[in-house]
């Protein structure tokens, strides 16, 4: 067994910040305290719940001495909450991983990651696999590379699109990374766990586990599933992404390819939303993530113009699919009679447009509008194109 080739038993920190997660969170602790390695620390940060979510951390923190339960009197955005909830981590602890309170982990998590950690002191990120709903995450990584150099893959993420390091359930860090930096994930770009990935992987190793170790799920009311995947949240992302850190990593003529890939795979993302009628929250979403390259950033409205052309010219040319197209710009109106779930989980400057897509605020005739400053020879053309 993987516990019989432990060198030694490092502390582990475990970190599950919460708000309003009632109906998951009591499997989610017991997912923790089901580890076959059992030196760990577990610290429960309750980010003012109201709906009892509290009174189950708590339930547990008076069985299990190693749960530390945390009760905050100031509300915070997700990431700052769980900015706030690693500043609690022992001085003594090696390694820490957050277990997201929706999530949970299967028992051989903990020890599984250790063992991985001890294969070299330069990893400083271990990743796994990871089933999300039905998905298996994480496929597609290399095989018989449990440890990485760190740039390299860096690259194989940013060549194939591709994520081996998944979002904050799927990795453990090294401590020492998270104690060095008082505000661990920038809390401006709601995919900092990629961006903080990236970031440690400039200067350390990446170890991997050939195991499913960690479960998110896809069936709860979560901002991430509800709001930021209907906004096309991850083609911005992989686009922020390869422009950010593609020089970084790749050589000039191939950080230009890659980040023209993206930048295509983006804009047609863009121009299949403007054709299934999105509204103005969609585009003030993606306004802002671009923020992400500089305040200065735009979108460039003539090559949407083109690729907007491109799209309806393929409609054109498969009458079949228009029919699916006209079914898909209906759902959005059925779904915004649903009750939209709490907004706590985004950075502040995504609120107002998330909210207000999944609020449904928008008539039909604003929704068919591009944003105010695209120029209006980049509407006359969208709308000219065949």
């Amino acid at each position: 067994m993987a516990q019989a080739t432990l060198t030694c038993r490092p502390l582990v920190s475990v970190v599950t910040p919460f708000y309003n997660t009632a109906p998951y969170l009591a499997q989610c602790i017991e997912s923790v305290l089901a580890q076959t390695y059992p030196h760990f620390e577990y610290i429960l940060m309750d980010n003012c719940s109201t709906d009892g979510s509290g009174e189950i951390a708590e339930s547990y923190a008076r069985r299990d001495p190693r749960i530390r339960l945390i009760r905050c009197t100031q509300f915070l955005s997700q990431l700052a909450n769980y900015n706030r909830a690693l500043t609690e981590i022992c001085q003594a602890s090696e390694y820490c991983k957050i277990v997201q309170a929706d999530d949970w982990i299967f028992p051989e998590c903990l020890q599984s990651m250790v063992l991985a950690f001890q294969k070299s002191e330069t990893i400083g990120l271990v990743s796994s696999y990871w089933v999300t709903g039905n998905d298996l995450g994480g496929a597609g990584f290399p095989i018989q590379t449990p440890m990485l150099s760190g740039k390299e893959c860096v690259r194989w993420y940013l060549r194939t699109g591709i994520t081996p390091f998944g979002s904050q359930t799927q990795v453990m860090y090294r401590s020492c990374l998270v104690r060095r930096q008082e505000t661990f994930y920038n809390t401006s770009f709601p995919f900092a766990d990629i961006q903080k990935s990236i970031e440690i992987l400039e200067h350390w190793d990446f170890g991997f586990v050939y195991q499913v170790l960690s479960f998110t799920r896809t069936d709860n009311e979560s901002i991430l599933h509800q709001a930021v995947l209907p906004m096309a949240g991850y083609p911005l992302a992989q686009y922020v992404m390869a422009q950010r850190y593609g020089a970084v990593f790749l050589g000039v003529n191939e950080s230009a390819s890659i980040i023209a890939k993206y930048k295509l795979q983006y804009y047609r993302a863009l121009a299949r939303a403007a054709l299934r009628l999105r509204g103005r929250a969609f585009w003030r979403f993606h306004k802002v993530g671009l923020k992400a390259l500089g305040q200065h950033e735009k979108h460039d409205w003539p090559y949407l113009a083109l690729i907007i052309g491109a799209e309806l010219l393929w409609l054109a040319s498969n009458p079949g699919m228009t029919t699916v197209e006209a079914l898909r710009r209906l759902k959005p109106k059925i779904g915004s009679k649903r009750a939209a779930p709490s907004l706590g989980s985004l950075p502040a400057d995504f609120v107002s447009p998330a909210k207000a897509s999944l609020e449904g605020v928008h008539d039909a005739r604003q929704q068919c509008e591009l944003p105010h400053d695209a120029p209006k020879h980049a509407i006359a053309d969208a709308k000219a194109a065949p």
